[in-house]
């Protein structure tokens, strides 16, 4: 069966990371208890649903506030410090993966967070985003939790340059 572009074009970028950016996987299970709570109290006074997906794009943009190092990307002989927090997130569409990025997701509220993210979901689903949308990302969060999938070892999606600051 023939493939789309945007297949091909992650499939090349994919394969490229994989022997090019350097890997390396952790697990830990974590208890999600007091997360639910909070969630729940969070969407009683929220103008935005939050997910746990928001959470976690969330808590990700603040480690990363606290582990600068970890908010890196490694560029064959140098390694680059991003300034910024950029958290990109996953969004499974009909002819692949695309992910558009929640640009200064350290300074957004969870209610925020969840607006932008639907948002930008919806224009990947109905093929509205623009090359700004999914580029610039200094970090990548790829949720399979709700297909039931428990664990899974994602390749690095090297960062593509933003065409505009």
């Amino acid at each position: 069966m023939p493939v789309s572009q945007m297949r091909k074009a992650i499939a090349r970028r994919l394969s490229e990371s994989k022997f090019q950016a350097p890997h390396f996987y952790l697990t830990m299970e974590i208890n999600m208890d007091n997360a639910m709570a909070a969630r729940e109290a969070i969407n009683k006074i929220s103008p935005a649903k939050v997910s746990f997906n928001d959470m976690v794009i969330k808590a990700c943009a603040m480690a990363l506030r606290q582990h600068p190092d970890v908010n890196s990307s490694w560029r064959g002989d140098v390694i680059r410090y991003n300034q910024h927090i950029h958290i990109g997130s996953a969004v499974a569409v009909e002819e692949g993966l695309i992910v558009p990025v929640i640009r200064f997701a350290d300074q957004k509220s969870f209610s925020q967070i969840a607006a932008e993210a639907k948002s930008l979901a919806d224009k990947a689903k109905n093929k509205k985003l623009q090359p700004n949308d999914y580029a610039g990302n200094t970090f990548t969060v790829s949720n399979l939790g709700m297909m039931g999938i428990e664990e899974f070892t994602a390749i690095i999606n090297s960062p593509t340059p933003r065409s505009s600051p």
